[in-house]
């Protein structure tokens, strides 16, 4: 396969590291194209071919990425209209670019929207995509491997109000997540823990929870009360969440970021 990168930024090189760590194509098979010199000499270092010329990336693409900037989409990918192969599938990452304002900008009809996170930075993020129909079966097979190679976890949604949904959960829920575990060691070292002893376990509660979920498929309700025992300490805290509101203030968050979301989007 071969894969054009536009934008080599913090999430352009997570796709570029993903490809790579995945396999799923060679440094030879790939060239990312970055307007900033400094930058250039930095991705250069993984052996692919680095340039400034965006349209030199496409050539002979099979898959095109477009990780710019959302303000700089539109020009970048009006630039490049008529430059994508006929059999390429081009992908953006752009936020709240909507599926058909991502194929007029284009002017090609195989496009794809995906919206990574954060963890895609070290191939454990979380994806949603949506593609035209025009995406052929092979095209298809060509996203999931690009998209694998930076989530271990990814799903296709049929409209861009589900892709601004996934956003309020998976897009901004590592957020949600670092700020639970920044409370949670806040908590420990008030009650005389030290800060980093703190940090140690609180990161590594929330790393086992989550891989022991994923790998046993037990509903979180279940789990949660296989470490609940009556009258315990679990069953004390729970409570006090519980008191203070704490599902309804995640319930709070996913709402605000999902209206906010759709608002980008308008």
């Amino acid at each position: 396969m071969r894969i054009g990168i536009i934008g080599g930024g913090f999430m352009g090189e997570a796709f570029l590291r993903g490809i790579l760590r995945a396999e799923v194509a060679s440094p030879g098979d790939i060239a990312v194209a970055e307007v900033m010199g400094a930058r250039r000499t930095q991705l250069s270092e993984h052996g692919v071919r680095v340039t400034d010329d965006a349209e030199s990336a496409c050539i002979g693409a099979d898959v095109v990425i477009l990780a710019v900037k959302p303000q700089d989409l539109p020009s970048v990918a009006e630039g490049l209209s008529g430059k994508f192969g006929r059999d390429s599938v081009v992908i953006s990452i752009a936020a709240g670019v909507r599926l058909d304002d991502l194929r007029r900008h284009t002017g090609h009809r195989a496009v794809v929207r995906v919206m990574p996170n954060l963890p895609a930075a070290i191939g454990a993020g979380a994806a949603v995509y949506y593609a035209t129909s025009d995406v052929t079966a092979s095209q298809r097979d060509q996203v999931d491997s690009v998209i694998g190679a930076v989530a271990t976890g990814y799903v296709e949604v049929h409209s861009d109000d589900e892709v601004d949904l996934a956003t309020a959960v998976h897009g901004s829920g590592p957020g949600y997540v670092y700020l639970f575990i920044e409370a949670m060691a806040d908590a420990a070292v008030r009650q005389g823990m030290k800060r980093p002893d703190a940090l140690k376990l609180v990161l590594s509660t929330v790393r086992g929870s989550a891989e022991y979920a994923m790998e046993t498929g037990q509903h979180p309700a279940a789990l949660r009360n296989q470490v609940t025992s009556p009258g315990g300490t679990t069953a004390a805290g729970l409570a006090e969440l519980e008191a203070a509101g704490f599902r309804t203030a995640i319930d709070s968050a996913v709402e605000a970021a999902y209206e906010r979301a759709r608002d980008l989007g308008e």
